[in-house]
């Protein structure tokens, strides 16, 4: 290949990487290949079978108490957002591109309050918001790919639904774990306690939260929520570290009115 040539095909390549990358809300520096249309679009397919394939819980008084605290802190994001109760006593909760939340009935038996649902769930829309799906999906198949697992979230039972599934951030309900990268589970943490701060709820009891998942996690049964969501000794201690800034974003939340009061 001649030089001119080279040249070209340099700069090309060099425009389609700048075209690609992003800044995550914590300013960090991603790639991402994937049109948020298509991810949202694949969260939105992936929320309907797990609708269609799981039991959806009716009980008046869990739905409220969730749709109490979901509501709080995506008043904090942009979008509206469906919010499902899943009669299911793995302790696990999760969001999908699209504006998706699904909260498991097992993981209200644990929680002891409205923060500490508040810290999962705004975990969880922490990822949503990072576009940590995007990310990996761009990551491990690049667009071509991409587009063949739009429809394959349709059919999580195959191979490549399986895959599609596991890289939104949700698929352990069919055989298929795909823990998120420390960076991201970190990034998640951060921007999970902004939101919550941000809504009124209290940050520090996401300490106790997460304390009470390692304890879960020590018996007989794994905790999914941990599986998918890798828990590392150093979580705990850059959550302490992270709470007087969401502190005083609690305080100046409260001061300006908001106080929610989710019971549950």
């Amino acid at each position: 290949m001649n030089a001119p040539w080279m040249k070209l095909l340099f700069a090309f390549l060099f425009v389609n990487v700048l075209a690609a990358c992003a800044t995550s809300p914590t300013g960090r520096t991603q790639l991402v290949f994937m049109p948020d249309a298509e991810v949202n679009s694949m969260g939105l397919q992936a929320f309907d079978t797990l609708k269609r394939e799981n039991k959806i819980s009716h009980n008046a008084k869990n739905n409220r108490f969730v749709s109490c605290v979901a509501s709080a802190i995506t008043r904090e994001v942009e979008g509206e957002w469906e919010v499902v109760v899943f009669e299911d006593q793995s302790l696990n909760a999760f969001a999908l591109p699209g504006g998706k939340i699904g909260v498991h009935t097992g993981l209200l038996d644990l929680v002891d309050n409205q923060d500490q649902l508040a810290t999962v769930i705004g975990h969880e829309v922490g990822h949503v918001m990072a576009r940590h799906s995007n990310e990996r999906l761009s990551q491990q198949t690049g667009t071509n790919l991409g587009i063949s697992l739009i429809q394959a979230v349709t059919a999580p039972e195959s191979a490549l639904g399986q895959t599609a599934i596991g890289l939104l951030g949700v698929g352990a309900q069919y055989g298929i774990i795909m823990p998120y990268s420390r960076l991201q589970e970190s990034e998640a943490d951060m921007i999970g306690l902004d939101l919550m701060a941000k809504a009124g709820f209290n940050p520090s009891e996401s300490i106790k939260l997460w304390q009470k998942m390692e304890q879960a996690s020590q018996g007989a049964q794994p905790v999914e929520f941990l599986s998918t969501h890798p828990s590392h000794a150093s979580r705990i201690q850059n959550l302490q570290a992270y709470l007087p800034k969401t502190q005083q974003l609690q305080q100046q939340a409260n001061a300006a009115g908001k106080n929610p009061h989710c019971t549950k």
